[in-house]
C-alpha cells in the first residue's frame, strides 16, 4: 500500500508543478528566443513521450502494452495496465547568423498522460500537452523619415496548449481510435520603438496585439498488426488530422509617448475583441514496424502537414507544406530477466530528417537530429524511468537566415498498476 500511495503522490506534485508551468504563458524567465516562432502558430512542440524521441519520434505504428502513444489513438487499444505518464526536457541551442552568434535555451514539462484500459480490447486516455510555443526578441536598428535614428526591438511570447479525452478499440489484428479536445491559448506580439537622436524628436512608441485562440480539435489513427512467423510481425499504421478552424478573439494597440519634457502617453488606436477564425492544417503520417517480440523493434515513419492551408483572420503568412522522415529501433536483451539488471534496460536509436513550415526568401528551413535513449527499469515492477537525447541542426544562413545548432535533453517516468480488480485477503 505504501508503494501505491508513493506512486500517487509522485505523480500528483508531477501534475501539479507542471501545470503552473504550462499555463503561465505570461512568465519570461526561462524561455527560449526561438526567431522562427514570429510566423504562424510559433514552433511546432512536437510532444510525443520521451521513449519514442529516443528513437526518432517514429509515433505513426507504434504501440506498447506499458506506454502511451498519443500521436495515434488506435495504439490506445493495446493496454494492459493503467499508465501514468509525465515528461519533461531541457534544450540548449547555438544560433548563428549573419556574422553573429548567441546561445539559448529553456527547461520545463512537456506533457502528461493518463491512460486506462476498458477491458481486453479497449483504452482511454486524458491527456494534456503543448502544442506549440513563442517566445522571440528580436532588435535592430535603423534610420526613419521624421524621426531619425530609431532602435526597433520584436517581442513575442504565448503558444497553444492541448487537453484531450482518446479513445481506441481493436477487432482481430485491426485498431482504430480518435482524440478529441481543446486547443487554447494566447499569442501576444509587440513592437517598440525608441528614438537615438535625444533631439525634440525624441518619441517612442509600441505597437502590441494579443490574439486569444480556442476550439474543438481532433484527429484520428489506425493501426493493423500481422504476424509473419513465430518471431516476427509486421505492424501498419496511419493517422491524420483534419484541417481546422479554431475562435479567434484578437486586441491591438498603438501607444505613443514623449520624453521631451515629461513622460507623456497617448494611446493613438486600440480594439479589443475583434472575432475571426485560425484555420490550421490537414497533417497525415504513416508508418510501418517491423518487431521480434519483446526484444527488437524496427521502424519507419513519413509525416506531413498541408501548412498552405493556414489562416489567421482570412490571412496567409510566410509558410509552407512540411514533412518529416524518421527511423528507429530499440531493443531489450531479456524484459524477464531476474538476474541482471542491463538485460532488462531498452535501448533506443533514432535520426529524423525534415523541413519546418516556416517559408523565407524563397529558402526552405531544413532540420535533421540523432536521437538516442533508454527506459530503466524499477525493481520487480514494469514502471520505468525513460531517457532521450538529441543533438541536431536547423535552419540554414542561406540568403540572410539563421541557423542553430541544438542539444536537447527529455526525462519522462512511467507508472502502470492495475485497477479495479477485487483484493483477497488471508
Amino acid at each position: 500500500m505504501s508503494h501505491l500511495y508513493a506512486k500517487h503522490s509522485l505523480f500528483s506534485l508531477l501534475l501539479l508543478t507542471a501545470g503552473v508551468s504550462a499555463f503561465a504563458q505570461s512568465s519570461r524567465a526561462n524561455k527560449e528566443n526561438s526567431p522562427y516562432s514570429f510566423y504562424g502558430v510559433g514552433e511546432e512542440r512536437n510532444e510525443a513521450n520521451t521513449s519514442l524521441k529516443g528513437m526518432g519520434y517514429v509515433s505513426s505504428a507504434y504501440s506498447s502494452d506499458y506506454y502511451i502513444n498519443t500521436y495515434n489513438p488506435a495504439s490506445y487499444a493495446q493496454f494492459k495496465l493503467t499508465t501514468y505518464e509525465a515528461g519533461g526536457e531541457a534544450i540548449r541551442r547555438t544560433i548563428n547568423g549573419n556574422g553573429d552568434s548567441y546561445q539559448t535555451g529553456r527547461a520545463g514539462f512537456s506533457y502528461f498522460n493518463l491512460g486506462i484500459p476498458l477491458g481486453k480490447n479497449a483504452g482511454m486516455v486524458l491527456g494534456i500537452r503543448p502544442e506549440t510555443r513563442v517566445y522571440y526578441r528580436l532588435d535592430d536598428t535603423s534610420a526613419l523619415a521624421g524621426i531619425g535614428n530609431a532602435y526597433k526591438t520584436y517581442l513575442g511570447d504565448g503558444g497553444l496548449t492541448y487537453g484531450f479525452i482518446g479513445l481506441g478499440g481493436s477487432y482481430g489484428g485491426l485498431s482504430l481510435g480518435a482524440n478529441f479536445g481543446y486547443l487554447f491559448g494566447t499569442i501576444q506580439s509587440s513592437e517598440y520603438l525608441t528614438s537615438l537622436d535625444g533631439t525634440q524628436k525624441d518619441y517612442n512608441s509600441e505597437f502590441s496585439r494579443y490574439t486569444k485562440i480556442g476550439g474543438i480539435y481532433w484527429n484520428g489513427g489506425a493501426l493493423y498488426k500481422a504476424k509473419l512467423n513465430n518471431k516476427w510481425a509486421l505492424r501498419l499504421g496511419a493517422n491524420a488530422t483534419l484541417s481546422q478552424d479554431l475562435n479567434a478573439s484578437r486586441g491591438e494597440y498603438w501607444i505613443a509617448h514623449s520624453t521631451v519634457v515629461s513622460t507623456t502617453y497617448d494611446t493613438a488606436y486600440r480594439t479589443d475583441n475583434v472575432k475571426g477564425k485560425v484555420t490550421l492544417p490537414m497533417k497525415y503520417g504513416a508508418g510501418i514496424q517491423l518487431l521480434n517480440g519483446d526484444k527488437w523493434v524496427f521502424a519507419i515513419d513519413y509525416t506531413a502537414a498541408k501548412w498552405s492551408q493556414y489562416r489567421s483572420y482570412g490571412l496567409t503568412d510566410s509558410v509552407s507544406d512540411s514533412y518529416k522522415f524518421s527511423i528507429g529501433t530499440e531493443y531489450t536483451p531479456d524484459a524477464l530477466s531476474m538476474h541482471k539488471y542491463s538485460n532488462r534496460i531498452t535501448y533506443r536509436l533514432g535520426f529524423y530528417y525534415g523541413t519546418d513550415y516556416v517559408h523565407l526568401s524563397n529558402t526552405e528551413l531544413n532540420y535533421y537530429a540523432i536521437t538516442a535513449g533508454a527506459s530503466l527499469p524499477f525493481k520487480r515492477t514494469f514502471d520505468r524511468i525513460h531517457l532521450a537525447l538529441e543533438v541536431g541542426k536547423h535552419g540554414t544562413q542561406t540568403n540572410g537566415l539563421l541557423q542553430d545548432n541544438f542539444v536537447k535533453f527529455s526525462l519522462g517516468l512511467s507508472f502502470n498498476e492495475r485497477w479495479f480488480v477485487k483484493r483477497k485477503y488471508d
